[in-house]
């Protein structure tokens, strides 16, 4: 499970390096210029750390589906090298995808003045600003929203057989052990797709736009900044370190 939550780290790193320093300055300075390039850059790092996030999470669900549903064989199956083979096929896939999107994208015709209406270059701003048929970027558009779907569906599926297995133990210090082994995983789920779905299947213009800008400012900074303390409030030996390294200031003081 340590070795998922790093990987979620890169992940998070990636993303904030690449939209929230941007971010700042559109909103710091009401707007600002970026070269096509910059652009397509910028989109293609946060697609593909958005897809890798996307996968990754469904296999720590696994992860977790393992742990709990049959804990006998999970260090038989859920070896070191398992682990790194999932990792590399999650950023193999996303940096791939994201690949076949900017591509896409950067063959496309922009109408001037080529205002992107949004506070980074995500898909949809700018596959409104196109002025050639958007057909092919439309359909893998539908293509990925499927994979999400299939995705989402993994993971619930997954829950259910815990949750089942959960309400099976006689004891309840086994049951608020299994459920604390899990919970943090649950809310950064819950939190991930919420705030995607609300921003992708939220109606465009006027109010709604605005309100998909603050909601994309939530999957591209407040995710990877509350997954950290989600996961490090619910494990007793990194709060037993803070803890000490408060004790440690407050003596010096």
């Amino acid at each position: 499970m340590y070795f998922f939550i790093a990987q979620l780290s890169v992940s998070d790193i990636i993303l904030t390096t690449d939209i929230a320093p941007n971010t700042l300055y559109v909103l710091l300075n009401n707007g600002r210029t970026i070269t096509f390039i910059g652009c397509i850059t910028q989109f293609y790092f946060f697609s593909a750390a958005e897809i890798f996030e996307c996968l990754l999470l469904t296999v720590m669900s696994y992860d977790r589906y393992l742990a709990i549903c049959n804990p006998l064989r999970y260090t038989s199956i859920m070896t070191y090298t398992y682990c790194v083979i999932l990792a590399t096929i999650c950023w193999v896939v996303g940096l791939a995808i994201a690949l076949i999107y900017s591509l896409t994208i950067s063959v496309l015709t922009f109408c001037p003045p080529n205002i992107i209406d949004h506070l980074f270059c995500d898909l949809v701003p700018l596959v409104e600003l196109a002025c050639s048929n958007t057909y092919t970027i439309e359909l893998e558009l539908y293509v990925i929203c499927m994979l999400v779907l299939f995705i989402s569906i993994i993971i619930i599926i997954s829950y259910v057989n815990i949750l089942i297995t959960i309400f099976r133990f006689q004891s309840n210090i086994n049951r608020q052990k299994a459920f604390s082994t899990c919970s943090s995983h649950l809310m950064v789920v819950s939190i991930f797709y919420f705030t995607i779905l609300s921003v992708y299947l939220s109606p465009k213009g006027g109010k709604a736009l605005n309100l998909s800008k603050l909601l994309s400012l939530l999957y591209t900074v407040f995710t990877p900044f509350i997954n950290p303390i989600i996961y490090s409030l619910r494990n007793k030996e990194i709060k037993k370190s803070v803890q000490e390294i408060i004790k440690k200031f407050s003596t010096l003081e």
